[in-house]
């Protein structure tokens, strides 16, 4: 007899446009920086992002560049080259094997870079001339961030079209649609938010001209690649990157019923109690809400903010998101949605680990594959795995007791990172 569970609202299904989930659990967007140093996606995130897909799970893929000018961090993916366009098929390939839909996260850094990542050496570009301060970056390594230079009103058209192209592009790699990243600082929120955005032209000045950037990158994709696989990460609230907004409530609202003209796939949204470290803010509760923008919504709606399996249950019960995104969560739990089918425990993320470029980095108390197991040995696995636990390791870090694992399948690394 097959095992009862009562509904768990994360685990109901959803049709989101022409897609049909199976659940409710998103991974989230997050960067491995784990390419070369041409921004080419290498063959082990083929492993990565099939360890996490299930049948019917929407995934996104982590920040992916435009161009040559988007790029500011080590070892990022970039969907601008035919080799890089080449090396993420494979990948797809991988999700789709099993069942999942996946879409790819593009954006342009903007200001948040500086001349080691550009193109000839020169500036990064922005909506402003007003650079970034130097902050603590990946590892506790200090950034130095390069001023940037403004764009001009006839540049803008531009970036517009690599982002049409690089949707197109990853329709060719074979992905289900692209997440726009206006979110976290980088380059469309840039332009969306008042404290960054100084410009004087149509670009710049009242919301309606901060938003025409993004509107116009949602309108050039949708022509090019249908608004049904198209959707928007936005963090109106947040203030990643030194970009904070006067009115982050009317931005986001906003944003919400302007996308409404579209149909598109889904809006993603970050939660106001994210602090900039991308941690649940310390006071009891913060004093906004993403449910204005929720209702103002006609699509698809995806909530991410340091959400748990009680929180994530309870929002979509309350009909407050469709949809939640999980990060580190996620990564140091690969079978995220069946632990949470189970109410199973979970693997603590390592920080440690938050940005490395090796892939193999085993922790004794993940489990990959469990879709082939039965319901009594999953439990008796999670319920007995304990972190003090000990699992010998090959000479190149792969266990050599993975009870659930496929013999040449990587295992899981016990570790996670902010969103991007």
């Amino acid at each position: 007899m097959p095992h009862e569970h009562p509904l768990i609202p994360l685990i109901t299904p959803l049709k989101m446009g022409n897609f049909n989930l199976s659940h409710r659990i998103v991974l989230a967007p997050l960067g491995r920086l784990r390419c070369n140093d041409k921004n080419v996606p290498q063959p082990h995130m083929a492993i990565y992002y099939s360890q996490r897909a299930s049948k019917g799970g929407l995934m996104i893929a982590e920040s992916t560049g435009i161009s040559d000018t988007a790029q500011g961090y080590p070892r990022t993916p970039g969907i601008w080259t035919r080799e890089q366009v080449e090396a993420w098929k494979p990948i797809v390939d991988a999700v789709h094997a099993k069942g999942a839909i996946f879409f790819c996260q593009i954006v342009h850094n903007g200001r948040v870079s500086n001349r080691d990542y550009q193109p000839n050496g020169q500036a990064p570009i922005s909506s402003t001339d007003k650079p970034l301060s130097s902050q603590i970056g990946l590892n506790s390594e200090a950034d130095l961030y390069d001023p940037p230079r403004r764009l001009s009103t006839d540049e803008i058209p531009q970036i517009v079209n690599q982002f049409r192209i690089a949707a197109r592009n990853a329709m060719e790699a074979g992905f289900d649609g692209v997440e726009i990243h206006g979110a976290h600082g980088y380059l469309i929120e840039q332009f969306l938010k008042d404290q960054v955005n100084d410009r004087t032209d149509k670009y710049g000045g009242s919301l309606e001209n901060r938003c025409r950037f993004a509107i116009e990158v949602v309108e050039a994709i949708s022509d090019e690649i249908g608004a049904d696989r198209v959707a928007i990460k936005l963090s109106p609230f947040a203030d990643f990157n030194e970009c904070g907004d006067s009115n982050p409530e009317a931005l986001g609202l906003h944003m919400a019923k302007s996308l409404n003209k579209y149909g598109i796939a889904y809006c993603h949204m970050v939660e106001p109690r994210l602090n900039s470290d991308g941690e649940i803010k310390k006071a009891e509760k913060s004093n906004h809400s993403l449910v204005p923008m929720r209702k103002a919504f006609n699509g698809t709606f995806i909530v991410a903010g340091g959400y748990n399996r009680e929180e994530g249950n309870k929002a979509v019960a309350q009909n407050n998101t469709d949809l939640v995104a999980y990060g580190r969560w996620f990564l140091a739990n690969p079978d995220l949605p069946k632990r949470f089918e189970l109410d199973a425990p979970l693997n603590k993320y390592n920080r440690d680990t938050f940005y490395i470029a090796d892939p193999v980095l085993v922790d004794a108390a993940s489990v990959c594959e469990l879709e082939a197991q039965s319901v009594e040995v999953v439990i008796l696995m999670l319920v007995s795995t304990t972190a003090d636990s000990v699992v010998p390791l090959g000479p190149s870090g792969e266990s050599k007791s993975s009870v659930l694992c496929e013999e040449n399948e990587e295992l899981p690394s016990n570790d996670a990172l902010i969103e991007v």
